[in-house]
């Protein structure tokens, strides 16, 4: 490696969680090509690139974590004419740490042990690892390389300490998942860690789905004025090869282009990404919704044929006497639009069944949301038996505002085994079919424009029960995303009466939500691992 030029492989790559041999398969089918093919000096992977990230609670099993040195051992081994950066599991004594390593020539310089864990929001690295309190530099052909894993470059400390220890560029090696502000706070912490060090800084980060979270990739460089020099794509995995002069402080990508992506394509790709990876991960041959010709399983549809191709999606129209023709004609319209796989099953000779079975019980009791919820229930019956019948899975289709305040039937349209829309609010839900409609006019114009309606009574509209979706998403936003009091929001402008009945929607409901599907998270503070409330709590606030 020349010390004034370096070719560095960013390797931007989706990595399965606990599949260690296959993960190391594919690290070293990176190394060859990044040496071989494209003559790099130097390849960078993320933060705990061999047993995927998050791992939770396979790091407590003794044989997972002996699986995974076992693996980093023959790694090295195998490792010639290229430098590697690889970040790994590492057990000392009794503890266990974060690391990233430098592989080189068989050998094996480090480990780099974590110092900063994050506890927060999804984040529960303090109840897997230690953190560790030393710098690692290590001199690469010339040039002197500090080495930080995610969490660190955003503290002044750990920074500040490899600068001092003589580093001459930062590496920074990430699992850094992605929510719809992440970029610009991203960036922020680059550019102050820049200002303390005065050193270019090499941002690699994984990229795909694991579960509920979803990671964007966009890896980068700070050049030597402090500016983001260069991103990788959002959302695609490749070796993003970089031309680096750290004696003139500049960085130009070698054979690919920075992508400028607008908010709502960037959410998009997201939720297409955090479906596509959750199916192949757990290998569905297909997936099943009910598409109701409303606006939410339009837009489910949408992702779901973006991920995984019509091929592997089937659509379910299931009317009772309370479903619209239109809703009919616009569910058969999208289906061929998109040209999946439709059937049309009515369930009112069910749902008449279900009725005439409790008729005796129910006498006496006025009709109310009981009898909605059986139609909904009914539904989620045909999707599951038809799931078990073609082994695939349901995608359930409830959004994140209704998702808040319980506007959503259990064991009814909940139903399934990954909810795309989670954590989508219903207005944006709204801007990401007009979004996706630009592309090609595969949602008809009326699904926007009637108003939502889960058509499980006549003339029944989601406004009868609910705030208009302007004013209730502004509301969940600052109460679920800010943790705003009901108070604050009052003294905003809002409605109190309103704002009451909201928060009590939302507290009322976390029975549902914890029995829900996971789903994309693409908001600061997600329905599960981001927000624990309690279920059984008397906090009214």
């Amino acid at each position: 490696m020349a010390s004034r030029h370096k070719r560095i492989a960013m390797a931007q790559l989706d990595f399965l969680v606990g599949d260690i041999a296959g993960n190391a398969a594919r690290i070293l089918d990176a190394v060859v090509t990044a040496r071989d093919k494209h003559k790099a000096d130097l390849i960078i992977f993320p933060e705990l690139a061999l047993t995927g990230y998050p791992p939770e609670d396979l790091l407590l099993r003794p044989g997972f974590l002996e699986n995974a040195d076992a693996a980093l051992d023959e790694l090295t081994s195998q490792v010639r004419g290229i430098d590697v950066v690889l970040g790994h599991t590492y057990v000392t004594g009794t503890r266990l740490c974060n690391a990233v390593s430098v592989l080189s020539g068989g050998e094996r310089v480090g480990p780099y042990l974590k110092q900063s864990l994050p506890n927060y929001t999804v984040f529960d690295e303090k109840r897997y690892f230690s953190p560790g309190n030393e710098p690692l530099v290590v001199e690469l052909g010339g040039v002197s390389v500090g080495i930080l894993i995610c969490e660190d470059i955003w503290e002044p400390l750990p920074a500040r300490m490899a600068a001092d220890a003589g580093a001459d560029i930062l590496i920074v090696v990430n699992a850094s998942p992605w929510f719809r502000e992440q970029d610009a706070e991203r960036d922020s912490a680059l550019q102050a860690r820049f200002r303390d060090t005065q050193k270019m800084i090499v941002y690699v980060n994984t990229v795909g789905g694991q579960d509920d979270l979803v990671f964007d990739g966009q890896s980068r460089v700070v050049d030597g004025s402090g500016e983001i020099a260069l991103q990788a794509p959002a959302f695609k995995e490749g070796l993003f090869l970089v031309d680096l002069d750290v004696e003139a402080g500049t960085a130009n990508p070698a054979g690919w282009e920075t992508e400028e992506l607008d908010d709502d394509e960037m959410v998009y790709r997201a939720l297409v990404t955090g479906l596509r990876d959750y199916v192949e991960k757990n290998g569905f041959p297909l997936v099943l919704l009910g598409l109701s010709g409303g606006i939410d399983s339009a837009l489910t549809l949408a992702i779901a044929v973006d991920a995984l191709g019509p091929e592997r999606v089937y659509a379910v129209m299931m009317p009772t006497r309370y479903t619209a023709d239109m809703s009919v004609d616009d569910a058969r319209s999208m289906a061929e639009a998109f040209g999946v796989r439709y059937s049309v099953i009515p369930i009112e000779e069910v749902y008449g069944a279900f009725l005439g079975t409790l008729s005796e019980t129910f006498a006496g009791y006025a009709v109310d949301v009981t009898e909605e919820n059986i139609q909904a229930r009914c539904r989620g019956i045909v999707l599951m038996a038809l799931a078990n019948k073609l082994g695939g899975m349901v995608l359930a289709t409830s959004n994140k505002s209704e998702t808040a305040v319980g506007y959503t039937t259990l064991y009814g349209d909940m139903c399934g085994g990954y909810a795309p829309i989670k954590d989508v609010y219903k207005t944006l839900v709204y801007r990401l079919v007009r979004h996706r409609n630009r592309h090609s006019q595969v949602i008809p114009e009326r699904v926007l424009e009637r108003a939502p309606s889960a058509e499980l009574a006549h003339d029944q509209k989601d406004q009868d029960s609910l705030p208009p979706y302007d004013l209730l998403d502004a509301i969940l936003e600052r109460y679920v995303e800010r943790d705003c009091s009901i108070e604050t929001i009052i003294e905003e402008g809002f409605d109190r009466a309103v704002v009451e009945r909201v928060a009590a929607m939302v507290l009322r409901n976390e029975y549902k939500r914890r029995q829900s599907a996971p789903g994309t998270r693409i908001t600061k503070r997600a329905f599960g691992r981001d927000r624990r409330y309690p279920i059984t709590s008397g906090w009214k606030g």
